[in-house]
């Protein structure tokens, strides 16, 4: 049964005519997805696609030791969330993503990252989104959404450089267990990047959030990560009201109309827009900015 306001699926009677193999069909379904229907479900399941990464000890010091987060974190994360708003917004093969992964290959080069570590990472952004979504989304993803969302994300890591990416959702979540299963280890360094970057969301959390931001953060984390994390369990009755706020919140807003146009995320960072000379780390960026690269201001 369609709950809610009339229209609130007109996006997804859109997509279940789409031809997810179809590479203009496949960007198309990813765009209605992560930028009309559920961006802040996206936006929520990359973050927490970030803190698995740091369950892994060797992504975890290689962060620490760059001191990104520590030093320049909010620049950090706004500068990654730019390079998936670059590809979704013409299509992982446009000109303007090319750019964008040409310049996120540039600052990877830097630093000895072996593709394992890159295939697991991939494999975050996209399972973290669809398992939040699964558990919090005013509706559940279609089949048709996982295939495109599946090969949008290995269309992203060829262009990358990745080899041996799986073709299917279930291939990444499959790759992301396994590899978990194998390298989750608590290391000091997993804790302080953690740290770091929940200061972070704290920092960018409305001030209403402020106060608990840290403790319902630590309660979204399933055991094996905070674990992994070196984080101290939270009281039950935390971890269930904050499981039960968020999937109320998504049956409330099926009652809620459509949106009408993209989601546009705000960057701290860049409040009148961003050049693609400003992204990537301070120390480089003289470096990164070779002439090829493009100048288009995004709002």
């Amino acid at each position: 049964m369609r709950w809610g306001s009339r229209g609130r699926y007109a996006n997804l009677d859109e997509i279940r005519t789409l031809d997810p193999y179809d590479d203009a069909h496949r960007d198309r379904i990813v765009a209605l997805t992560a930028r009309h229907d559920l961006p802040w479900d996206f936006d929520q399941g990359t973050a927490i696609a970030f803190l698995r990464d740091y369950g892994i000890p060797s992504i975890a010091r290689l962060l620490d030791r760059t001191r990104q987060f520590e030093d320049h974190g909010i620049k950090r994360y706004d500068d990654t969330l730019v390079f998936q708003e670059e590809a979704v917004a013409e299509g992982v093969d446009s000109p303007r993503a090319r750019a964008a992964i040409d310049r996120l290959n540039r600052i990877h080069g830097h630093y000895p990252i072996p593709n394992d570590e890159f295939q697991y990472v991939l494999a975050t952004t996209i399972v973290g989104p669809v398992r939040w979504i699964s558990r919090y989304g005013w509706r559940p993803l279609d089949p048709v959404e996982l295939v495109a969302l599946a090969r949008f994300t290995t269309r992203f890591g060829e262009q990358m450089g990745i080899t041996g990416l799986p073709d299917t959702y279930e291939g990444y979540e499959q790759l992301l267990t396994a590899y978990e299963a194998e390298r989750f280890e608590f290391d000091p360094a997993n804790r302080r990047v953690t740290e770091a970057t929940i200061r972070i969301g704290r920092a960018t959390a409305p001030w209403y959030l402020k106060p608990g931001f840290r403790r319902v953060t630590i309660a979204l984390m399933d055991q094996p990560l905070r674990e992994a994390l070196g984080l101290e369990a939270q009281p039950r009755w935390l971890v269930r009201l904050v499981d039960l706020g968020l999937r109320l919140r998504g049956r409330v807003l099926r009652w809620f109309p459509p949106r009408r146009a993209p989601y546009q995320r705000s960057h701290p960072t860049y409040p009148n827009g961003y050049q693609m000379s400003q992204i990537g780390p301070a120390k480089m960026l003289d470096e990164l900015n070779a002439p090829h690269d493009k100048e288009t201001t995004v709002a």
